[in-house]
Order: structure tokens, then C-alpha cells, then sequence
């Protein structure tokens, strides 16, 4: 069931969000913020001003209007930038740092992992990998990984 949207987005020239409010109001440069980025992409968003303060909770994008909907989206995947790990080739070393290949869902990849503080546990079966330029790598269900890629993994968990 769709709720009653009270504002507008639309993009400036420079490609920044408007937030155009119930009221009237305009605010430039409206940046969209996950809840849980993870576990409900598509819910529980805050639509924020660039000093932080919060004009607008989207509980869930499909209350939102196409065009809304789309900005929204391009604008949270331009921000969230976020590879699925589907499977690891090699590691240079069970020692850290090591060097990783990976199959993500974006392409191939090699990155650094400095240490095993750096594999996060989020869930039971869910994990978050920074590399040494911290960019984070998802690893959403362990048990989808093949059998050689588990058992590289093990390593290091």
C-alpha cells in the first residue's frame, strides 16, 4: 500500500538532490541515508540536508513515486558502493596482509586485506571485508560460496 508522499525530489544542474517539502521548501544538496544498507536496502531512509538535520523518512521505497523512486536509487547506488564477494580465488597468504582475488558481482578484483579484524561478522552467515583503501566487500550468505572458497575463508575466521 502506497502512503501519501508530502514532498518532491528532483535533481539541480549539477546533479545534486532538491527536496522540495509539503510546505513549499526548497533544500539543495539532499543526501539519502540507509538505515540498514544491508539487510533492508530498500527500506528505512532518511533524507537528510547537508548539515545532517532530517527532513523526510521513506519507510520503504515503494511508497515513493517512479521518478522518486528512481533518484533515490541512482543516487543511494552512487554512494553505497559495496562488491559482493560470489567467490575467492587466491589469497597470496594465510598471513596478513594478504592479497585477495575475488569474483564480486561488479567483476574481478584483487585488494589487501591488512588483517583479520578487517572480516566483520554482521549475522551468522553474513560478513563485511575491508581492504586497505577501505572499501568494503559483502559476503551475504557464506554457505553460497563454493567449497574452495569457503575453506580459503575458514582461514581466516
Amino acid at each position: 500500500m502506497n502512503k501519501a508522499i508530502d514532498f518532491q525530489l528532483t535533481r539541480n544542474p549539477f546533479g545534486r538532490l532538491v527536496f522540495t517539502g509539503a510546505d513549499g521548501e526548497v533544500h539543495d544538496g539532499v543526501v539519502p541515508v540507509h538505515a540498514f544498507p544491508i539487510v533492508a536496502p530498500a527500506e528505512g531512509i532518511s533524507l537528510v540536508t547537508a548539515d545532517g538535520r532530517e527532513l523526510a523518512w521513506v519507510e520503504c521505497l515503494t511508497d515513493l513515486p517512479e521518478e522518486s523512486r528512481a533518484l533515490l536509487e541512482e543516487e543511494l547506488a552512487s554512494r553505497e558502493f559495496m562488491p559482493e564477494i560470489r567467490s575467492i580465488r587466491r589469497v597470496s597468504s594465510f598471513a596478513t596482509p594478504s592479497a585477495w582475488q575475488v569474483e564480486t558481482d561488479r567483476g574481478s578484483t584483487t585488494f589487501i586485506l591488512k588483517g583479520e579484524d578487517d572480516i566483520r561478522r554482521l549475522a551468522p552467515s553474513t560478513l563485511l571485508i575491508a581492504d586497505s583503501n577501505g572499501i568494503h566487500f559483502l559476503i551475504r550468505d557464506i554457505q553460497t560460496l563454493d567449497h574452495g572458497s569457503r575453506k580459503l575463508l575458514d582461514r581466516f575466521l
